[in-house]
């Protein structure tokens, strides 16, 4: 499975994940790629940044939340979640779950290690608050908040 990001013509941007690059390309190409915020099919890939691939798993690590903390008030949005976005968003979830290794709240310590070189480099999730989040990113630690929906395996 290869994963993009990607853009629609109206500028919007979201992810996908295709069997291979030409599995993209053929789905692209016959308009069948739909941009879950206006609906349109001209989609094509976004600039991407590499990903920090996952790590060992030797050791079980700590259950992750069931739902994440709320969302700064500034940032939350009213109204229920598309059904595509919905979809596409545990599976984000799932693919973060299987390849990344859950932190807690110790994320932001964490993510400072591995970008200092203190620890191992792998992919890492987990809880910061939108402070720590903010002082990651003027660091030049890149973060992203993820609405985190329920899993769909129950």
């Amino acid at each position: 499975m290869i994963h993009y990001a990607l853009r629609c013509e109206a500028g919007h941007e979201f992810d996908g994940w295709f069997k291979d690059s030409a599995t993209f390309e053929k789905t692209a190409a016959k308009g069948l790629l739909e941009c879950p915020f206006c609906a349109s099919t001209r989609v094509t890939r976004a600039l991407m940044t590499p990903a920090i691939a996952g790590g060992r798993r030797d050791e079980p690590s700590p259950q992750p939340p069931a739902a994440p903390p709320p969302a700064a008030p500034e940032k939350a949005v009213a109204g229920p979640i598309p059904p595509a976005l919905y979809a596409a968003l545990a599976r984000l979830r799932a693919e973060i779950e299987r390849t990344c290794e859950y932190v807690g709240s110790a994320f932001a310590e964490e993510a400072r290690r591995i970008h200092e070189g203190e620890a191992e480099r792998r992919g890492i999730y987990g809880e910061a608050t939108p402070e720590e989040a903010e002082a990651l990113r003027e660091e030049g630690i890149e973060v992203q908040s993820i609405p985190w929906v329920p899993r769909t395996d129950g």
